[in-house]
């Protein structure tokens, strides 16, 4: 009985009478919509197209090696954090990969296992060090910044600051400190924290010293104060939910690297979407879309801004939709509401060609090692950010929306006085804290190794001037930021 199964079995081609060879597994027609391009490197996995079964023949073979293979469903213990199962189960699910931009998602800021949501990133201890955790001097010049915006908007008695991302609250904390003097401007601040990480949360509230109070005139709801300059505090999850009808003066440092980018690689069909699915083995790696992808659209769009001879020059683009759409909403409210937004991050002013990276412990990782664990940020596209603003004004509010720069850092904080802000803070302070003046201005406005570092090579600090850009969103009324 079981012989004549077996034959009955191999007649249908459930088995084959010899291995296919290694040429038929590469076969890939670029007609069919199941199949993919060539892959360049060991990440990524052919789909290959139905292979025609050899005949049946008298002998036949059996692989008995998937005898030996556990269930998919197997109960045995696993090591996967529960971020990882998340993402597997996501894959599983809708059977086939997911984008480089939905992994990103999940592993800053899934609600309960994201990189940002649960812990302190953020200074030496954490897993990188951000400009405002370099020197109290970083926010001290990015409030010059604000209060000159302030004085050009007319000084009005109640504005909005608001903080994309603001990290430990440390660049506030240093900007109120700063600004404490200037009464009439603490006074108008109406502050506005949008951060997702209850975390975060937490430790903002905390550096920014705030006390909670209950609301007069029979409010039942409580606020948030800041002790540093008497200026209410609120939080929220997105911008969209931050109140308008105030004039809007919005910081944006190291949040656009964040957000999550899909990644196109050109191939022999054309522009690519570059994907996360799963090996045999459950391991993450990359395969490419075997056709177009919803975020083509974006890449068209980027590419529609960009010269000819610009894209000819690399095989990777990375696009951003979130950092457009939310260009978009920044420049829609500062021309009804007036005002201005900064943004400082480091990336380029043109097309970004696969620049996304994880960052462990002040290490780079390989992006799809342990997720959740590492920070994965990319390179920010700033002459995409001014297309995406200046559209904005062609289309919606002409006349009323500017965007200058960027510049680099180094340019941006010189302007403002940082040169003369270390000189005074040198003059009251010890040799200790004057090495660490001296060292955190380095990286504040500097280009490559300290040349004054006398201690281990691999301490020594590195200028971050050239490498970060700064650019701002004005409303037109109120002319030309400063410093650009």
């Amino acid at each position: 009985m079981l012989r004549r199964a077996l034959l009955q079995a191999s007649t249908r081609g459930l088995f084959s009478s010899s291995p296919l060879s290694l040429a038929s597994l590469r076969q890939c027609s670029s007609s069919s919509s199941s199949s993919t391009s060539q892959f360049p490197n060991d990440h990524f996995v052919e789909h290959l197209d139905d292979t025609p079964q050899p005949p049946a023949t008298a002998t036949i073979s059996i692989d008995r090696s998937s005898l030996y293979h556990p269930p998919e469903h197997s109960h045995e213990p696993s090591a996967d954090s529960e971020l990882v199962k998340h993402l597997k189960n996501i894959i599983k699910f809708r059977g086939g990969p997911i984008t480089v931009a939905e992994y990103m998602e999940e592993v800053l800021t899934n609600p309960k296992d994201g990189f940002y949501m649960n812990r302190d990133v953020f200074g030496a201890r954490g897993d990188f060090i951000t400009s405002p955790e370099v020197s109290q001097m970083f926010g001290e010049m990015v409030g010059v910044w604000a209060m000159c915006l302030w004085e050009q908007m007319g000084q009005p008695k109640r504005v909005n600051l608001v903080e994309l991302g603001p990290g430990r609250g440390t660049l506030l904390a240093d900007l109120l400190r700063g600004a404490s003097k200037i009464k009439n401007f603490t006074e108008a601040l109406e502050i506005h924290m949008v951060e997702v990480s209850p975390a975060l949360q937490k430790l903002q509230y905390q550096n920014l010293k705030c006390v909670t109070e209950d609301g007069g005139d029979g409010n039942a709801e409580k606020r948030c104060i800041s002790t540093l300059a008497g200026t209410p505090v609120s939080w929220h999850a997105t911008l969209e939910q931050v109140p308008t009808g105030l004039p809007t003066i919005i910081i944006a440092h190291e949040f656009y690297d964040a957000l999550p980018v899909h990644q196109f690689q050109k191939a022999s069909r054309g522009w690519t979407e570059k994907m996360v699915d799963l090996n045999e083995n459950s391991s993450f790696r990359f395969v490419l879309s075997p056709q177009p992808t919803p975020a083509s659209l974006y890449l068209m769009k980027r590419c529609k801004w960009a010269e000819t001879e610009e894209i000819a020059k690399v095989s990777h683009i990375e696009v951003c939709p979130k950092a457009i759409d939310l260009t978009e909403e920044i420049a829609n409210r500062i021309g009804i509401d007036g005002g201005g937004a900064l943004v400082i991050d480091y990336g380029l002013n043109g097309i970004v060609s696969d620049s996304l990276q994880a960052i462990r412990k002040h290490k780079f990782v390989d992006i799809l090692d342990n997720p959740g664990s590492a920070d994965l940020s990319a390179y920010v596209d700033f002459a995409a950010i001014k297309h995406s603003a200046e559209e904005v004004s062609v289309k919606c509010y002409a006349e009323d929306v500017s965007v200058h720069g960027p510049m680099t850092q180094s340019q941006f904080l010189g302007s403002l006085g940082i040169n003369f802000r270390v000189e005074a803070l040198l003059e009251k302070c010890n040799e200790e804290q004057a090495e660490s003046l001296r060292t955190g201005y380095w990286r504040l406005v500097g280009d490559g190794e300290a040349p004054f570092w006398e201690g281990p090579d691999e301490q020594a600090p590195v200028g971050m001037g050239t490498r970060y850009l700064a650019m701002s969103i004005v409303n037109k009324k109120q002319g030309v930021p400063v410093p650009f």
